[in-house]
């Protein structure tokens, strides 16, 4: 039966893995944490049952955006959905609820404010609700890296609905975090299934930040004619980024928050239909997007978490060929990341763990072992070298900075613990600075002590020291630095200090021996395959725009690659098309059999 509903309603032949195992559970009544990685299927993990089941299921979701967009690939598939949500006219909300009042809904898409009120919550316990499934449920726990208050509210669900089955679905959450979850949710009595979190595909590489453009186009420079993502923490770095990146030949779209609907929905569209686009982009581009061949994803500024990393490089290489996650990081970032925890309006406890993950990922950033080990680890998963990142492929070189390190430490010390890495590092390489002169610092014994160590490296020295907890960063005022209990006994000869040599590297890294060419290319298409391919796009472009949807709202990447192999001119070889359902094939079947005929004879003609 659910094999059935996966064919005839979304058009796949199979479940994925993990997914047939989760939709069994919730169908025999139990709650259900879900923990898969991103592309990984969630959504069809509560859809599929909720038509089985049949009655009404409730999906909690975050974004408007997000809602509307679901809502809308699900009506094109003939799924009886409705989102009821804050962009939406009250007139046009009244009606949705008269629908789904009346029993001619099947899945209702909310965010968990308008949920959790009393009338909504009285008025939906008149009904039959069969199932109700928590996206992104990660947001539930106070353990977790971006929790919500107005989630936490979420808890009462099975007060209110307590015969009917919960599933919580997340693509990150450490053991904690999920322990939370189930037990907030569900008070721990539910099944819990975690998807493997290695995407082996993808080549992870940390970079110290030097001179970040060069670094962007160095990084850019191994995907010629691909499509990529470059996160940026700021709109304005948003901005600037997509305009030099455009400067250098790169075609680039900017996308954040601050942007008028109309003018991102289109860099969207043009990013998932048109080769070799780059958007560049805050935290705000990504979720629910399905583009599969997305070649890199590049970080200019550190993320917040290893959780927020892990499902941003998560949008890279869903197709499963080789992709790259490259990270740009510096000194300015852990003061930033730092500062930014403390300007929470949060509890102590609650900044305290948020300081303990920021650890996690600057010793995934430090690290001069494998990084797939470093970052499967955190997820509780096990793995040997994975001979796909930097540090395997390009092992670092190590050294004992034990005595630099030492005299950094006593500089610090004798200068008050009141000045930042750039005064120290003055000092140590006895510069002639206008600071030094005017406290007297040139008498230290610290002053010109390491002067053979560049200033590059002295700043790759005190991260890594920070990295260690051997010194900490006064985030709320100058960045000045102390040291920690581990530091006075690294200066008094109790501790040693190994660190990385960061070597810098000029121009574009060259591919190991072995390693395979990344491209959007690698389906083998044919020349006359990958032309079909491109009117397919263009055509889905043309329908989305018609319809106000998003372009893979239409048809996913995967399936017009499938409908250009297979260039089906009937109903029923349109019908075997990966992601044609019944519905799209009724609605979208001669639009596009009719186009694939067209483009077909223009093809042999030319």
């Amino acid at each position: 039966m659910p094999l059935d509903t996966l064919k005839e309603v979304f058009g796949f032949d199979r479940f994925r893995t993990g997914q047939e195992e989760i939709i069994a559970s919730l169908l025999t009544g139990n709650n259900v944490l879900a923990v898969m990685p991103t592309g990984a299927g969630k959504s069809l993990c509560f859809q599929v049952p909720a038509l089985v089941k049949g009655g009404l299921t409730i999906v909690v979701s975050p974004l408007v955006a997000l809602m509307e967009d679901q809502v809308a690939a699900l009506k094109l598939a003939g799924v009886a959905a409705e989102t009821i949500n804050s962009s939406r006219t009250r007139p046009d909300n009244v009606a949705i609820w008269r629908r789904v009042a009346a029993g001619e809904v099947r899945l209702l898409y909310i965010s968990p404010e308008r949920l959790m009120t009393d009338r909504m919550l009285a008025a939906l316990a008149k009904l039959p609700v069969s199932l109700i499934a928590v996206d992104e449920a990660h947001c539930v726990s106070k353990w977790g890296p971006a929790f919500r208050p107005e989630y936490e509210a979420l808890q009462n669900l099975r007060t209110h609905f307590p015969d009917v089955p919960i599933a919580a679905l997340t693509a990150t959450a450490d053991a904690a975090t999920r322990e939370d979850i189930a037990q907030k949710l569900f008070g721990g009595k539910g099944n819990s299934f975690v998807s493997g979190f290695d995407r082996p595909n993808i080549r992870l590489n940390v970079e110290m930040r030097r001179d970040w453009k060069s670094q962007l186009l160095d990084a850019i420079a191994e995907h010629p004619g691909e499509s990529g993502i470059v996160y940026c923490l700021s709109r304005d770095k948003t901005e600037k980024t997509a305009a030099f990146l455009n400067e250098n030949g790169i075609r680039a779209l900017p996308y954040h928050a601050g942007m008028e609907q109309d003018l991102r929905s289109r860099n969207q569209d043009i990013f998932m239909t048109e080769p070799g686009v780059v958007i560049v982009a805050t935290i705000a581009f990504g979720m629910g997007i399905d583009k599969p061949d997305v070649r890199f994803v590049i970080h200019t500024d550190m993320p917040g978490s290893v959780e927020a990393y892990y499902q941003e490089i998560g949008r890279a290489g869903r197709d499963g060929h080789p992709a790259t996650a490259h990270m740009l990081y510096g000194l300015d970032d852990l003061r930033m990341r730092r500062l930014f925890i403390e300007q929470e309006s949060s509890a102590p406890d609650h900044k305290r763990r948020e300081h303990k993950r920021l650890d996690v990922l600057i010793a995934y950033c430090e690290s001069p072992e494998c990084r797939r080990q470093a970052l499967l680890s955190y997820f509780g998963e096990e793995t040997s070298d994975c001979g796909n990142c930097d540090c395997c492929l390009d092992p670092p070189e190590m050294a004992d900075g034990t005595e630099a390190a030492q005299a950094f430490l006593a500089a610090c010390v004798d200068t008050g613990q009141v000045f930042g890495a750039a005064h120290l590092i003055d000092i140590l390489r006895g510069s002639d600075t206008e600071k030094i002169r005017t406290h007297r610092h040139g008498r230290l014994d610290a002053y010109g002590r390491h002067a053979e160590i560049s200033r590059e490296g002295w700043r790759s020295i005190v991260r890594q020291l920070i990295a260690a907890r051997f010194l900490d960063l006064d985030i709320a005022g100058h960045g000045s630095l102390t040291l920690t209990d581990k530091g006075h006994g690294l200066l008094d000869g109790e501790e040693t200090f190994q660190y990385r040599l960061d070597t810098v590297k000029h121009g574009a890294r060259k591919k190991k021996a072995g390693q395979k060419k990344n491209g959007a290319n690698q389906v083998p298409l044919q020349p006359r395959e990958f032309d079909l391919l491109l009117k397919l796009k263009d055509l889905r472009l043309s329908l989305a725009q018609e319809r106000n949807v998003p372009a893979f709202v239409i048809f996913s990447d995967r399936s017009l690659i499938d409908m250009a192999k297979k260039a089906p001119v009937t109903l029923d070889a349109f019908s075997t098309v990966h992601g044609v359902g019944a519905k799209k094939c009724a609605d979208l079947g001669d639009i596009f059999t009719g186009a694939i005929e067209q483009a077909l004879a223009e093809i042999n003609q030319g």
